[in-house]
């Protein structure tokens, strides 16, 4: 009875205690600046952050305090950025930010303004597009401290912010984490009534990997198959004329396809203001005018015995190599530009489709032995009747 009231009283202290150390748990609220007082502060939904802020709309003033804690490494930077974009979606690209480190060459916190004009961006120190006042900061006790007077548009009531940290080279700042507190430090915030909008999913994220696995495997894959398949297929006479529709259906299905995944990525490049992949585009549109060059070249297809079927062949070769190089070259171009949303993500579906391509490699090495085996047995066995077995449309040479 003793130690059953002994061990009721021991749950009970228990759970007093966790209730005690959760209410006392660290907010805004409670959060204090010597000489400086705000109108409003927000517990950050990521990276154990605060921000506190006094906002006058008819001046555009706004003064802010921004608070970053679990820093215990001073090899680290912190920054907080206003987006004028309005846009969540990418939220660095554009953003103007205020940039601390907490230990700088000269032995004290350093603080500065940078405008981040790409995601592979070392945040230079630069002028930002808000006029910046009384820019300081302070380290103390694992926390960084960014204080700063901005003037906005006098009729701004909400802006895009975003929050980050991240390690340093030296006194240079390297890429952040792509984990998804991360990913997610980011809301639309009214300066007004203090209310936010988080980032609830990321569709723009979803359109991204439905455009890579769109073109990966149009493009990427199915191209290359329908090469292998007429390539090599032909050689065997019982595959005809099978082979010729495997290889049209393979072509136009990855040629649809493509087309698709082309128009999911104009789509992205317009609602993605300011983030610029020329390389990419300009292959993918070389690929989609190659693709319709093929796919009309087709109706225009010579008889074998047409004296102009010759030049037609080394067209349509010529043209589709040269569209599966590209095609492949492009894949890469894609997975790199999704390093800047994934991280290290991305190195798991390169090394995904390097195998994908190299099993594809090796099934077209293995082929051209097995066939032009084929095709040397043909041509002595050929050799040796007075006209060749299949004449001069027959399968005695090599396609």
């Amino acid at each position: 009875m003793f130690m059953g009231n002994m061990l009721r009283m021991v749950l009970a202290f228990c759970v007093f205690s966790s209730v005690v150390v959760t209410s006392s748990a660290q907010t805004c609220r409670n959060q204090t600046f010597s000489n400086r007082l705000f109108t409003t502060c927000r517990d950050l939904p990521q990276l154990t952050a605060y921000l506190h802020w006094t906002y006058d709309q008819g001046s555009g003033k706004l003064d802010i305090a921004f608070v970053h804690a679990g820093i215990t490494s001073t090899n680290r930077w912190v920054a907080w950025a206003i987006n004028p974009r309005n846009t969540l979606d990418p939220a660095m690209i554009g953003a103007q930010a205020l940039v601390a480190i907490p230990q700088s060459s000269n032995g004290g916190p350093r603080v500065y303004t940078s405008s981040i004009t790409s995601t592979s961006t070392q945040l230079e120190e630069s002028e930002i597009s808000y006029p910046v006042s009384g820019l300081s900061v302070t380290y103390e006790n694992n926390e960084v401290t960014i204080f700063a007077t901005l003037t906005l548009s006098n009729d701004t009531t909400s802006l895009v912010h975003v929050w980050q940290d991240g390690t340093l080279s030296g006194t240079t700042p390297q890429e952040h984490s792509h984990e998804t507190s991360h990913q997610n430090s980011k809301e639309t915030l009214n300066l007004l009534s203090g209310s936010s909008t988080q980032v609830t999913g990321n569709s723009r994220q979803r359109r991204r990997n439905t455009h890579g696995v769109l073109n990966a495997v149009s493009w990427g894959i199915l191209m290359p198959t329908g090469a292998i398949i007429a390539r090599y297929l032909k050689v065997f006479k019982s595959a005809d004329p099978a082979w010729f529709y495997l290889h049209i259906t393979c072509q136009a299905s990855a040629y649809i396809v493509g087309i698709s995944g082309f128009g999911t990525g104009l789509k992205l490049g317009s609602d993605s203001e300011g983030v610029e992949y020329d390389t990419h585009r300009a292959i993918a549109i070389v690929l989609v005018c190659l693709g319709t060059l093929q796919v009309f070249a087709l109706f225009l297809r010579p008889n074998k015995d047409h004296k102009f079927r010759v030049y037609w062949n080394a067209y349509h070769y010529l043209v589709g190599y040269a569209t599966i190089s590209l095609s492949i070259a492009n894949v890469f171009k894609g997975f790199d530009t999704l390093e800047n949303y994934v991280g290290d993500r991305y190195n798991d579906w390169k090394h995904a489709y390097i195998g994908i391509i190299g099993a594809l490699g090796g099934i077209a090495v293995f082929l051209e032995v097995i066939t032009w085996i084929i095709v040397l047995k043909r041509r002595k066995s050929e050799n040796k009747l007075p006209h060749g077995e299949n004449g001069v449309n027959g399968y005695g040479s090599r396609p």
